[in-house]
């Protein structure tokens, strides 16, 4: 399924979704997508993605817990446009 997005929207996608769902105290997206051209996974014209994040509601999660809300966060862009996505989520004050 090719990406619905055009690939210059789709960091603002991942930020607005994010930032609705997470109210994060600090949001990194980088795209990755060029570094992972010819890659079996990226032909369907979905990108790869990396995303920091600090967010308030995180605090207490385990680290998947974290990770599965930024999964859901994100919703049908992982269908649409995201290929792959490497998360680091963090509560305030978290060393990681």
């Amino acid at each position: 399924m090719p990406g619905s997005l055009p690939r210059e929207q789709r960091v603002e996608a991942i930020r607005t979704a994010l930032e609705a769902a997470l109210s994060p105290r600090m949001l990194e997206i980088v795209d990755d997508s060029q570094r992972h051209a010819g890659h079996a996974g990226a032909r369907d014209g979905r990108g790869h993605f990396r995303v920091a994040i600090v967010s308030d509601v995180f605090t207490g999660m385990s680290r998947i817990a974290r990770h599965r809300a930024v999964y859901a966060a994100l919703g049908s862009l992982m269908d649409t446009d995201i290929h792959a996505l490497s998360i680091d989520a963090r509560e305030p004050g978290s060393d990681g």
